[in-house]
């Protein structure tokens, strides 16, 4: 006995209308936020406001 799936052609055109579409926004997207806000890579730079950090409580053990 078999078993019958029923999809309907207006689901599927819906379906493949939504991922071109989230496809073209997300790399317009992507694409102003790499001119807006470019990948640095390295250690971030402080800010130039910061205060240093308090001194460490911890003490170090020799023996």
């Amino acid at each position: 006995m078999g078993m019958v799936v029923v999809i309907s052609l207006p689901l599927i055109i819906f379906c493949i209308l939504l991922g071109v579409g989230c496809y073209f926004l997300g790399r317009a997207k992507g694409r102003r936020d790499i001119l807006t806000n470019p990948q640095i890579y390295g250690v971030p730079a402080p800010p130039p406001d910061a205060t240093p950090p308090p001194p460490s409580t911890h003490t170090i053990l020799t023996t």
